[in-house]
């Protein structure tokens, strides 16, 4: 193992993250009861140009009226980009009324690593300014050509962020890909074209201690085209997806979900191995197949991963 290690930055239950238009109210006041673990409250590509700034008092409205954190929820906000009039005005409105509810800002289309510094900077200056006790951590999106070609040097900045996403479908358009949906498979490519971006930033992700989250699938009548893509992030080690629709959230969870009979069988290697290791063995096996250090690493994951569902569960009542 190198001594050179990043520890997780930040740990947070992230199998499913709902996306809500900022400019609508209602939407906002029922994600806060949906079985979503993340909610982003989208004042970027969700909401027109004449709506920004009747999105923003909405979105701080919903921060300061609704208990997030209560409801075993994370709560982001998805400011506009930097190369907008709006992205200023998001940071500064949001957090100087609504900073202590909020626990990160998802920034879209990062393509360097000064795009985060600067709206870091901003979040530093309102903290100091008000006091803030809590501290907003920084999420990038990972969407443009530029981005994935500088993935690495963005996953080890780190400042405040805690997660990388795949915004596909900016993505796409930033290499001028053909796609048929949002996150889908295009049948004139044989196999997954998203395999090698997706899987990329999930290793920048692992190696700076960072959270790896797929994003949309725009074809929410879809739900077999939904599991099989969720089914192909969480084989490349992303622990969460996506739902642009209500009806998308169970289905990331049940994707990111373990099982419990593998579950089990995790804290099955635990214990075998423990047993080996007061035998004076370094291996050990369980259900016919060898397992070793390695194996614990894998089975520790599945374990946490169980600890943190149920201990959100129990909070959501």
């Amino acid at each position: 193992m190198s001594h050179t290690l990043y520890p997780m930055r930040r740990n947070r239950l992230h199998r499913s993250e709902l996306a809500v238009p900022g400019s609508n109210m209602t939407f906002i006041e029922k994600a806060a009861t949906s079985t979503a673990d993340v909610v982003f409250l989208d004042l970027e590509d969700a909401v027109a140009p004449p709506e920004k700034e009747q999105a923003r008092k909405n979105v701080i409205s919903g921060l300061t009226e609704i208990d997030w954190a209560g409801l075993g929820k994370t709560v982001s906000v998805r400011i506009n980009g930097l190369d907008t009039p709006y992205m200023y005005r998001d940071v500064v409105d949001v957090v100087e009324q609504a900073g202590d509810r909020l626990h990160t800002i998802l920034v879209p289309k990062v393509g360097v690593p000064a795009d985060l510094y600067v709206v870091e900077t901003l979040l530093d200056q309102i903290e100091q300014a008000l006091g803030f006790a809590t501290r907003v951590g920084t999420e990038a999106l990972i969407e443009t050509a530029l981005g994935m070609a500088n993935v690495e040097a963005i996953a080890a900045s780190g400042g405040r962020l805690e997660a990388l996403h795949f915004g596909v479908a900016d993505y796409a358009a930033s290499n001028r890909a053909r796609t048929v949906t949002i996150g889908g498979l295009n049948p004139a490519y044989p196999g997954d074209q998203w395999h090698f971006a997706l899987s990329r930033m999930t290793v920048a992700c692992r190696a700076y201690g960072l959270r790896a989250v797929d994003g949309p699938f725009g074809d929410f009548s879809d739900p077999d085209g939904y599991l099989a893509g969720a089914g192909r992030a969480a084989a490349l080690g992303c622990e969460g997806k996506w739902a642009i629709h209500p009806s998308q959230v169970e289905l990331a969870n049940e994707v990111f979900t373990p099982p419990e009979s593998e579950v089990k069988r995790a804290r099955r290697i635990v214990a075998e191995l423990r047993r080996a290791e007061a035998e004076g063995r370094g291996a050990a096996a369980v259900d016919g197949k060898m397992i070793d250090a390695a194996s614990e690493r894998m089975a520790r994951n599945v374990i946490a991963l169980d600890d943190a569902i149920r201990d959100t569960a129990s909070r959501r009542g």
